[in-house]
């Protein structure tokens, strides 16, 4: 039969007896219900022992590690610390980040990524999620200000009050240009200073994509706000996505999971407090954080300012010499060719062009160099 957990030790000396009797190797493996193999192994391992006289031959018959003498492919000690004390001060990143990050310090022989990832989980450090696959196309803009994403974190509560992230990103980089906490209220006037000194710093982007909530949003007929009117001035094309699509800013979206996981897996004292751990994780992000999507480079490595500055005064708009030149009453409408346009409350005092088009009796109302709403007068004119 085969070995008996309780009483192994005496079988095998009883094997080594037998055979030293006379017994033959294949008997031995028939009476104990073991291979041949496993004889000759132990009896070879008997008669070495006996005959070098290293230790007792009962002593040789108990089994051995199967640890190597030597493992020249295990990470040194040294890589290893370091391994573990840059996950314990970043301990939301992942074997590649971590591996990445090692090496743009300069690091000399960085495990591969996997064997880090088998380092963190023996630490006890590796959170298992289940990858999430993707389902929608990636975009990506060509160059650096050519679009800047600008949404507002949900909020989350502090000891004292609540703190709203309102976050800007460039999209071609992911260079987060701005992290500011508000409180549950968020209005225009306060929101504007906050991209004045990302525009003094950084210059004006091309265009600005952001959803359809307040302050910069707003649903129904002639949804123009001030946002996007200030927006014009600066020659800056106000885009929205479509209501209940939050994966057209998807950028700012897989931000926020981040920043949740890095920053608010905690109760801050205050809002200044919040800020501050925000003010921190921004400049890590940037930084410091290698970013899968490029290439594992951080995204201020990739991150230029615009050529276009912010102005001190906003010029005033120029229309072609054809179109008429209208200023919008404070309920938002025009008068034109007779009768009413409504252009939108948030032009109020402003002065905007009508131009005829291709199509006789229908004009098109601009603001700067962007078009605001195509007008048909036969339809106002006939009052259909």
């Amino acid at each position: 039969m085969p070995w008996k957990e309780a009483t192994i030790m005496a079988q095998r000396e009883d094997m080594i007896a037998r055979h030293q009797q006379g017994e033959s190797v294949a008997q031995l493996a028939r009476a104990y219900g073991v291979s041949r193999t496993t004889v000759y192994k132990w009896v070879r391992r008997a008669q070495t022992v006996e005959a070098e006289g290293r230790m007792p031959v009962v002593a040789a018959l108990t089994d051995r590690s199967r640890r190597p003498h030597a493992s020249p492919r295990r990470t040194p000690d040294a890589i290893r610390t370091q391994v573990l004390e840059l996950s314990a001060r970043h301990p939301t990143w992942g074997g590649r980040k971590l591996h990445h990050a090692l090496r743009a310090q300069g690091v000399d022989a960085v495990p591969a990524p996997s064997t880090i990832t088998t380092l963190l989980r023996q630490a006890g450090r590796l959170r298992e999620t289940p990858p999430t696959p993707a389902t929608w196309t990636r975009f990506e803009a060509a160059a650096p200000n050519d679009l800047w994403q600008l949404d507002f974190k949900g909020w989350h509560r502090l000891r004292d009050g609540t703190i709203t992230p309102l976050t800007l990103l460039d999209d071609h980089s992911r260079f987060l240009l701005a992290i500011e906490g508000f409180g549950r209220e968020q209005t225009f006037a306060q929101v504007q200073p906050v991209l004045i000194r990302c525009f003094r710093t950084y210059g004006l982007p091309w265009a600005i994509l952001c959803d359809n909530g307040p302050p910069w949003g707003i649903s129904g007929p002639h949804a123009i706000t001030r946002f996007d009117v200030w927006c014009m001035q600066l020659d800056i094309r106000p885009i929205h996505g479509r209501p209940l699509h939050p994966q057209t800013q998807g950028k700012l979206e897989r931000l926020h999971r981040t920043l949740k996981a890095d920053v608010f897996g905690t109760t801050y004292t205050d809002l200044g407090t919040a800020q501050r751990a925000c003010a921190a994780f921004r400049t890590i992000y940037n930084h410091d954080r290698p970013h899968e999507a490029l290439a594992h480079q951080t995204p201020a490595s990739r991150y230029t300012g615009s050529a276009r500055a912010f102005p001190d005064q906003i010029a005033p708009p120029v229309y072609a010499p054809e179109s008429a030149v209208r200023t919008v009453s404070a309920d938002g409408t025009i008068g034109y060719a007779g009768t009413v346009v409504r252009v939108g409350a948030a032009f109020a005092g402003q002065h905007v062009g009508i131009t005829p088009t291709a199509v006789d009796g229908i004009v098109q109302v601009q603001y700067y160099s962007y078009p605001v709403k195509e007008v048909d007068l036969r339809t106002l004119n006939t009052g259909r």
